[in-house]
C-alpha cells in the first residue's frame, strides 16, 4: 500500500509517500480502506517532534515509533479480525487509530490502517468521508470541555475564542445546539463562515480585544489558551468559567522543550483557589462514549463539520502548509 512516511522529527516538508507493507490485522481489529484522514495540531507536534517532551510520552525518543502519521480517519471496512462482531466488510466507519493521548503517530495517512473495532463508529450516511474524518480528535476536545451543559442552556452567554478551526467550529455548533448565545472570535476571513454555523455574534480578533468590550460571559472557551487570567476575567461573569484548550500556534510560542505544559500546570494549581478555573464536577466522558455522541450529533444534523480543503496523499506537504498558515476555515484533510 501507499503511505506517508516520517523517517525523523523535523519539517513536514521531509514527509514522503512510499510503498510499504499492508498492516497485519489482530483478532480485535478491523482493516479499514482509508477514504479520508484529517490533519490536526497534534499530528504537527509529532511530525516536528516539538515540544521535545512529547518524545518521552510515547512518540519515540530519537525517531517516531510508528513511521506513518495521522490518527483521525474515515473509510470502508476491508476485513475483520476473528473476535470482531460489530462490523463486517463493506461497512463505512470513522474514528481514531489510537486511544491514548494524541502525541504519537497512528498510521492513518495511508491507503489502509488496522484499528481496534471499539475505537470506531458507523459513519452516518448523510456525512461525507471527509467530514467524518475531521471529527474525532477535534470533537473529543470540544465534547470533553463543554460537558457542563448547564452553562450552555438558553439565556447563557458563551464566547469561543479561535472559533474558525476544527475544534472551534464544532464548539460553536455544540454550544448553539443547546440554545446558548454564542460569540465567535477569529480572523476576519473566517467570520462569515462562523455566522453560517450559527454564531449570534462575531468578533475580528485582529481589530478588537474581546476582553475589553465591556461584555461578560458565563463561559469562555479559549482555544489558544495563552493569555493571562487577569485579562480574561474582565470577560467573565462573577461565577463564569474559563476553559483553556492550549493551541500552541504551530511553534509560535517558541517553547521547544516543554511547550505549554508548564503554563497548564500553573493553571491546574491555581484552580484550587481561582473560581473560573474550577472543574464543573461533571465526570469526563470516555472516547467510546464521546464518539457515539458525536455520531448522533452528525446523524441529526446538529453539527456539520467544515472542510477547508482536501489533498491527495502525494500533496501531504501542501496540506500541512495550508493548516499551518492559519487561514484555513475548518479542517484540512487527505483523501485516498
Amino acid at each position: 500500500m501507499r503511505a506517508v512516511i516520517q523517517e525523523r522529527y523535523g519539517s513536514p516538508d521531509d514527509l514522503v509517500v512510499r510503498e510499504v507493507a499492508e498492516p497485519e490485522v489482530g483478532d480485535a481489529e478491523v482493516l479499514v480502506r482509508v477514504r479520508a484522514a484529517s490533519l490536526h495540531p497534534d499530528v504537527w507536534h509529532v511530525v516536528t517532534g516539538r515540544p521535545a517532551i512529547l518524545r518521552l510520552m510515547g512518540a519515540g525518543l530519537l525517531r517516531p515509533r510508528n513511521p506513518i502519521p495521522g490518527t483521525d480517519m474515515a473509510g470502508v471496512v476491508e476485513r475483520v479480525g476473528t473476535a470482531v462482531t460489530t462490523f463486517r466488510p463493506g461497512d463505512a466507519v470513522f474514528g481514531e487509530t489510537i486511544a491514548s493521548q494524541q502525541w504519537t503517530n497512528g498510521g492513518a495517512f495511508a491507503e489502509y490502517v488496522a484499528v481496534r473495532a471499539e475505537w470506531l463508529a458507523p459513519k452516518p450516511e448523510e456525512v461525507s468521508f471527509e467530514q467524518a474524518a475531521s471529527v474525532p480528535s477535534s470533537g473529543f476536545i470540544a465534547w470533553l470541555n463543554l460537558r457542563d451543559v448547564g452553562r450552555l442552556q438558553p439565556g447563557r452567554k458563551v464566547l469561543v475564542n479561535g472559533a474558525g478551526g476544527g475544534v472551534g467550529s464544532l464548539a460553536v455548533q455544540i454550544v448553539k445546539s443547546h440554545g446558548a448565545h454564542v460569540t465567535a472570535v477569529d480572523r476576519a476571513g473566517k467570520l462569515e463562515m462562523l455566522r453560517s454555523l450559527g454564531a449570534d455574534e462575531v468578533v475580528d480578533c485582529e481589530r478588537e480585544d474581546f476582553t475589553l468590550r465591556g461584555l461578560r460571559y458565563d463561559l469562555v472557551f479559549d482555544i489558544p489558551g495563552t493569555r493571562p487570567l487577569s485579562e480574561l476575567r474582565r470577560a467573565l461573569e462573577p461565577d463564569g468559567r474559563y476553559v483553556p484548550i492550549g493551541h500552541e500556534g504551530f511553534g509560535a510560542s517558541g517553547r521547544r522543550l516543554f511547550g505549554l505544559i508548564p503554563h497548564f500546570l500553573r493553571l491546574m494549581l491555581l484552580s484550587r483557589f481561582v473560581r473560573p478555573l474550577q472543574s464543573s464536577g461533571v465526570p469526563p466522558p470516555g472516547r467510546k462514549e464521546t464518539l457515539a455522541g458525536l455520531r448522533d450529533l452528525l446523524a441529526a444534523g446538529r453539527i456539520t463539520p467544515v472542510i477547508d480543503s482536501a489533498y491527495p496523499l502525494d500533496a501531504v506537504r501542501e496540506a500541512f502548509r495550508r493548516m499551518i498558515g492559519g487561514e484555513s476555515r475548518g479542517k484540512v484533510v487527505l483523501t485516498g
